[in-house]
């Protein structure tokens, strides 16, 4: 398939592969480093997994869910442009399952160490073992407090416990990385950092001989990833952590690196999608303190000042944690105010 250096989009990223690898095949997106794209069930329907050379095999960074059809794509690369090519070890950017979901398949049929962080091990763990724990009474009364109707509030105290059905069990040790630390992959050193806010201690690596930067979900191309406050952190900040992330980011990797995402298609031109992801939070933040000087809110009642379009009860559950991760970023910078007396309303401060 072709490469297209002059695809751009609005915000002057450069993209240079104008599509993503078809399902079972691989593209080289620099020497010694192969890009395949694994199909996902839901909305955001891919996760990018890449193969980094490392010696006489290959290292393989993130896996898709645990399903069938995600198998079948690994059985498909395996007998066809990775046949015959020994597998070393997995690295795991993050816990969510698209990134972590068959790690530990991958990992006991080809006898792979599973490289990653301690919070993204042990909080696979702790959903896997404990799916029902969010259904417990805390969790739903914190939804309940902040404006959710009853019904969506069952339904999102009860989603957790899907997550085993999308990830296998990990295996009973990992090698865990540490940021600050250089991870050494065949002849590359990459440096490693921890994005925050979309997921706690995720991976990042970035390669200063080639400027070739793995930033996982934390920067993407066209799409915000997730960044939501979680029932088991109420009072949370990871909209802060996340812009703290986004400058960690352009203080440490060159405007100019190729970007190899987790989602979307690789780009150049990180520094200039960095404050653009920045500014569509602080746009966010603007609309919040807008409606908050005519009346207190609850994160419910925000939730269509920053969503218009209709939503379905997937996709209220990340609408509703955005929301939140907003207002406490606000209250955090003393912008907002929590109205205990209204039930969970927040005004300007």
């Amino acid at each position: 398939m072709k490469t297209s250096p002059s695809l751009r989009a609005g915000s002057g990223l450069t993209f240079p592969f104008a599509e993503p690898p078809a399902t079972g095949q691989v593209r080289q997106v620099a020497p010694g480093i192969l890009w395949t794209r694994i199909p996902l069930p839901f909305r955001l329907d891919h996760v990018n997994v890449y193969l980094i050379e490392d010696g006489d095999g290959w290292a393989i960074l993130d896996t898709g869910i645990a399903d069938d059809p995600t198998r079948s794509v690994w059985q498909t690369l395996l007998a066809g442009p990775l046949a015959g090519q020994r597998l070393t070890r997995l690295i795991v950017t993050h816990f969510h399952p698209d990134h972590i979901g068959l790690a530990g398949w991958l990992s006991q049929r080809f006898d792979l160490p599973v490289l990653t962080s301690l919070s993204s091990y042990f909080g696979c763990l702790n959903m896997s073992l404990s799916p029902e724990a969010r259904a417990s009474k805390p969790y739903r009364d914190f939804y309940l407090s902040h404006g959710m109707a009853p019904e969506t509030a069952d339904f999102v105290v009860t989603r957790g416990r899907t997550y085993p059905q999308m990830v296998t069990p990990l295996p009973p040790t990992f090698s865990r990385v540490v940021a600050g630390e250089v991870l050494t992959i065949g002849g590359r050193d990459f440096e490693v950092r921890f994005g925050d806010g979309h997921a706690p201690d995720q991976l990042m690596l970035y390669c200063p001989a080639d400027n070739i930067f793995f930033p996982a979900d934390q920067v993407l191309a066209r799409i915000t990833p997730n960044i939501g406050v979680s029932e088991v952190d109420p009072d949370g900040n990871p909209l802060g952590l996340y812009l703290s992330s986004l400058n960690v980011i352009m203080n440490w990797v060159p405007p100019d690196a190729l970007v190899l995402p987790g989602h979307e298609l690789p780009f150049r031109g990180l520094h200039a999608r960095c404050r653009e992801l920045a500014e569509h939070h602080e746009e966010r933040c603007t609309r919040i303190a807008n409606a908050c000087r005519i009346r207190p809110y609850s994160i419910a009642d925000l939730v269509p000042v920053l969503f218009a379009r209709p939503l379905d009860p997937h996709q209220l559950i990340f609408a509703f944690s955005e929301a939140h991760a907003h207002v406490n970023a606000m209250v955090y910078r003393g912008e907002l105010m929590w109205i205990d007396a209204e039930g969970g309303k927040v005004r300007t401060g």
